[in-house]
């Protein structure tokens, strides 16, 4: 792209505003990057690190992250990416698990690797890095090392999960991967070298200079992506005249709230990329209001395996009750339905497919379908199944409860881990929380079991403040009625208020559902049965 496009603006980094209120933006061309991407590479070279080293990333996002990152793939070393949201004790575990030889960061970063020094032991090579995000690297003295050639199946990074239902894993992609990934996804969108891209979560950030769009560095936390402002967010898109964006439903929610309000569309927009969690209906809905030129697209994947399928506002069923659908896969991946089970799966070869419209586990394959887990033999037992069709080749286990339809579209039901079995048979999170939703006071609401094995209670916990017992009272009778609207949530009589979920910090949009079962143990619920 560097070389297809020399002069064409490839990032912007915000620094300020200028004296007319506008953002005022470090621009750097694709020739530009190319030149700074070859620095870091003769810095990384010049401090030991060469093919194979796995490098811990920490820097900010937008230059720092892409430069070092695409300075490691030349070289031949393996990024390692860890989100710092996570919490320390999470993160520390990650960085020991992961064995990384050297250690590409900011100050802090560098502060941290020598206090904790036990999951820092296997680093050797320290390379500092700016706290900024505009500082570029002085010209190395030496020459840039030449390009390192990588096999398709050559190990290109170890990326974490976010650790939403179980313990963050990092996941080991082969290079020839993420070449999949860049084809799948500017087939899919149709995205073309010359589009503007204001991606709001930083690693996405990293497809761009392969797309050949340009980034525009979001004015975003991705510590505190919920903080966001959106006025900062439609200045940027206005003012650079963005084509893409990427983020989670809650950030597009906010921004979705913010334009309605304010009477703002965004015509130059041709997609949204919104995921992270399922879409909710109202944003699937208003979106035709603010994207009067373009679509609100959802696709379906995991850090294991993505992009799996795509759906966009033009064909989203919201409100349908049957679970949130997906889409269709996408050319070169493979979606079964496997029967619900924690147990391990040695091979597909005699697990009986569920039929169509029957909920059970999502299993996929395809050329960006991951084989391994890092350093995890038994996760990657429990996760990934042989296909005996093939040797080598692997289905991934998205933990993920789905159906398909007659017409091949998959429908999201809930994360596995999450479902709640009770006396009468088992619930799934998005169906039953797709009914209560639609109450006013209940946008965010979660699915849990009081209790364990299969005699669990089912009960939903409403995102909310109440006064008093008597309004939780009202509220609950108002939210009992719905629950007899449908035969699925008619078992559902229970229901607890929490002030503030706890959700992910990567997309803000994944419930915690198991740590608020935990806390409803001994929380005050509220039952109502209007037909008594």
């Amino acid at each position: 792209m560097a070389a297809a496009q020399r002069d064409r603006i490839a990032l912007k980094i915000p620094r300020g505003r200028t004296q007319a209120g506008e953002i005022d933006y470090l621009a750097l061309t694709f020739a530009e990057l190319d030149t700074e991407v070859g620095r870091w590479t003769a810095r990384l070279a010049d401090a030991g690190i060469g093919r194979g080293d796995r490098t811990l990333v920490m820097v900010r996002q937008g230059l720092p992250l892409i430069a070092a990152a695409f300075a490691l793939f030349r070289i031949g070393a393996v990024p390692v990416i860890i989100d710092p949201g996570m919490g320390l004790k999470s993160f520390l575990s990650c960085v020991a698990r992961s064995r990384p030889r050297a250690l590409v960061g900011i100050p802090l970063a560098q502060w941290v690797s020598r206090i904790f020094r036990g999951p820092f032991r296997s680093v050797a090579v320290r390379v500092g890095a700016s706290g900024s995000l505009t500082a570029q690297l002085p010209r190395s003295a030496r020459p840039v090392p030449p390009e390192v050639s990588s096999a398709t199946t050559d190990l290109a990074a170890v990326l974490f999960t976010s650790g939403s239902t179980g313990a963050p894993k990092g996941v080991c992609y082969e290079h020839g991967m993420f070449e999949a990934q860049v084809r799948l996804i500017r087939e899919a969108y149709a995205i073309e070298p010359g589009e503007i891209d204001l991606p709001m979560l930083p690693i996405f950030a990293l497809f761009n200079p392969a797309l050949g769009m340009t980034t525009i560095v979001p004015e975003i936390d991705p510590r505190r992506p919920a903080q966001v402002d959106p006025a900062k967010i439609v200045q940027a898109i206005q003012q650079e005249k963005e084509t893409n964006s990427f983020g989670s439903p809650t950030l597009w929610h906010k921004i979705s709230v913010h334009c309605r309000a304010q009477g703002i569309t965004l015509p130059t927009l041709r997609r949204v990329l919104c995921a992270g969690a399922p879409v909710p209906a109202d944003l699937w809905r208003h979106s035709r209001e603010f994207l009067p030129a373009g679509l609100l697209h959802s696709p379906y994947g995991a850090t294991e395996a993505l992009p799996v399928a795509t759906i966009s506002s033009a064909e989203a069923e919201p409100g349908s009750f049957r679970g949130a659908c997906v889409g269709r896969a996408l050319p070169g991946i493979g979606v079964k339905v496997i029967p619900l089970t924690d147990d391990p799966i040695p091979s597909l070869e005699r697990v009986q497919l569920c039929a169509r419209g029957e909920i059970g586990e999502l299993v996929v394959h395809g050329p960006v379908v991951t084989k391994t887990y890092d350093a995890l033999p038994e996760a990657t037992a429990r996760a990934k199944i042989a296909d005996p069709t093939t040797p080598g080749a692997v289905w991934h286990r998205m933990g993920d409860c789905g159906w398909l339809d007659e017409r091949g579209r998959i429908w999201y039901c809930g994360r596995k881990a999450e479902r709640v079995e009770t006396l009468s048979g088992t619930l799934h999170t998005e169906p039953c929380e797709q009914v209560f939703r639609s109450h006013p006071r209940a946008t965010r609401c979660a699915l849990i079991g009081i209790g364990s094995g299969g005699r669990q209670r089912p009960a939903i916990v409403i995102e909310t403040m109440v006064a008093n017992s008597g309004e939780a009272r009202a509220l609950a009778r108002e939210l009992r009625a719905l629950a007899l609207q449908h035969a699925h949530t008619a078992e559902i009589k229970t229901f607890y208020f929490h002030p503030k979920f706890p959700v992910d910090v990567r997309h803000n949009a994944k419930i915690h559902r198991l740590t608020l079962a935990t806390w409803a143990a001994t929380a005050k619920g509220f039952e109502s049965d209007p037909k008594r």
